[in-house]
């Protein structure tokens, strides 16, 4: 946690389920920083089966009522622009694998151009194969899931 102002994350992604991954990610963050946003994202290249803010409502019931530095949103335009608008300074991202990290790098480059840095949280190496598509087409929903 920092000692000066209050440093705001923010946790982008479709969560389409939130995996027991996502809330290892989010559970880390939160140790690092005074704030955590859970940012229920829109995805261009991905279908969910709900939208956004059905998404950020299933998330919200999952996370602790005890982690009062988190709080969950549902946005549809760039994280950038939501982190300029919510004065939000760093965006966090957990990553799996090598594919993962040369894909979120790529996006790193992107928000950190528009001034936004990105910090990689890998996964803890027993939910390394945990993907919300592996969730999804498995028919498993992991509720309730706990750190």
């Amino acid at each position: 946690m920092s000692t000066g102002n209050p440093v705001r994350a923010v946790y982008p992604g479709s969560f389409d389920p939130f995996t027991p991954g996502h809330l290892d990610v989010v559970n880390r963050a939160r140790g690092l920083f005074d704030e955590v946003v859970v940012l229920v994202a829109v995805n261009s290249s991905k279908q969910p089966g709900t939208d956004e803010e059905e998404r950020a409502a299933a998330v919200r019931a999952i996370l602790p009522v005890e982690w009062t530095s988190v709080t969950v949103a549902a946005w549809s335009g760039l994280t950038s622009a939501y982190c300029r608008s919510h004065d939000v300074g760093v965006i966090v991202r957990g990553v799996r694998n090598t594919t993962d990290l040369h894909t979120e790098h790529q996006l790193a480059a992107m928000n950190q151009s528009l001034g936004v840095p990105t910090v990689f949280l890998p996964t803890q190496p027993e939910l390394a194969a945990v993907s919300s598509t592996a969730v999804r087409t498995s028919g498993k929903w992991l509720s309730p899931m706990r750190p």
